[in-house]
């Protein structure tokens, strides 16, 4: 059942469909509705887009430069936008940095890096991850020592994703090795042009080259780059996965690719009917749009609370979990309906569009491909085994 919105909601609703109608370029769009890889240059097209619209940071304060929306108008937002083809903001500057600035950082801070992160002028990544810490983050091994008025960083960080197209990267680094885990911990933001700096690509299942590691040798990253309070950078850290695994739920994505897979289910034939009307497959279609109503839901609350001006906590987990299965379900069962046609992963159909896909239907040519990489939805931004430990701890108290 659809979500029942008030008359200005609706007139909202209305005025971002015009916007998308009248701004959003086809030649992304169809990109996006494929199931292609986006460029940089087409994801600063569309970041530029919005900017000039003041819709790129829409969860900012309007201080800062954000629309002053509240739960629903983010929501109509983004579901509107993921249904009209709409590219995903590149999260790391925007959905993730922006708010702990807002929160943690200085005035001289918020001053000069918010306008940039809205300008395009910096691109982020992200430094959380390390060989040895993944969903055990407080590991991070990478040390910034303090050495006069910079930090001397060494380490490695890994599946930095899109560092191949950034300019900077906020890092989580080791100031105080005695100390607890979680307490000798700092939030510092590094130039990757810095001298030390190397960067290598690591190329995933489907073939593309999205995720990095990164190498730290003797990098001298100035004291002011320091966000918050030396060695509080968890509690920065923390406030930022809320965010990011909120986002990474991806509602809006998740309705649209709902809506591809029923168009695929009743073009696509078995045993002379649609492949929707067998029974197995078709009640795995339904239970998948049941569970995605119910999280429309659950995303409205958390929404709301945020802009109430509390902070999502276990509900965070919750979204990561269920919206990350959702997705990777209905990519299986496109990637199942596509039957032996998903088998081959024609490289060159990802660029140049499905006419060139030399078998089976049309969306065949970016089924397996979209399927093997969003695997990994259920494990970055700290795997689901580990929000369900979260979840028993916030909650049970276990």
């Amino acid at each position: 059942m659809d979500l029942q919105f008030t008359p200005q909601e609706e007139a909202f609703r209305t005025e971002v469909q015009t916007f998308l109608k009248d701004h959003l370029p086809a030649r992304i769009a169809s990109k996006v509705k494929a199931g292609q890889r986006l460029t940089k240059a087409d994801q600063e097209e569309w970041h530029a887009i919005l900017n000039a619209r003041g819709w790129l940071a829409n969860h900012w304060p309007e201080a800062y430069g954000g629309p002053g929306w509240g739960a629903v108008e983010k929501f109509i937002f983004d579901t509107e936008c993921a249904l009209a083809g709409g590219p995903r903001i590149v999260p790391f500057g925007v959905n993730m940095l922006g708010p702990v600035l807002i929160k943690y950082g200085n005035e001289q801070q918020k001053a000069y890096w918010l306008p940039r992160i809205l300008s395009g002028e910096d691109w982020w990544c992200q430094g959380y991850s390390e060989p040895g810490a993944g969903s055990d983050l407080a590991s991070v091994k990478t040390t910034a020592v303090r050495d006069g008025d910079h930090y001397v960083v060494n380490g490695q960080k890994t599946w930095t994703t899109q560092g191949q197209h950034a300019n900077m990267i906020f890092c989580l680094v080791r100031t105080q090795r005695e100390a607890k885990a979680q307490a000798g911990i700092s939030f510092l933001l590094v130039d990757m042009n810095s001298p030390g700096v190397e960067l290598r690509p690591i190329r995933t299942l489907d073939g593309d080259r999205e995720v990095n590691e990164v190498f730290f040798t003797d990098v001298r990253v100035p004291v002011e780059n320091l966000v918050g309070e030396e060695n509080k950078g968890w509690t920065y850290a923390k406030y930022l996965l809320t965010y990011e695994r909120t986002g990474i739920a991806g509602v809006g994505f998740c309705i649209a690719a709902l809506a591809k897979l029923k168009v695929i289910a009743d073009k696509v034939y078995k045993n002379g009917k649609p492949i929707a009307q067998d029974p197995l497959f078709g009640a795995r279609l339904a239970r998948v749009e049941i569970d995605l109503e119910n999280m429309k839901t659950t995303n409205l609350r958390v929404i709301a609370a945020v802009a109430g001006g509390g902070v999502p906590g276990a509900e965070s987990s919750m979204l990561k979990i269920r919206g990350t299965e959702i997705r990777q379900e209905i990519l299986s069962l496109i990637r199942r309906a596509m039957g032996v046609h998903a088998a081959p992963f024609i490289e060159e159909a990802q660029y140049e569009g499905y006419s060139d896909a030399p078998v089976g239907p049309a969306e065949a040519a970016t089924a397996a491909a979209n399927y093997f990489n969003y695997r990994k939805l259920s494990i970055f931004g700290g795997s689901n085994e580990i929000q369900k430990n979260i979840i028993s701890k916030m909650i049970l108290g276990l």
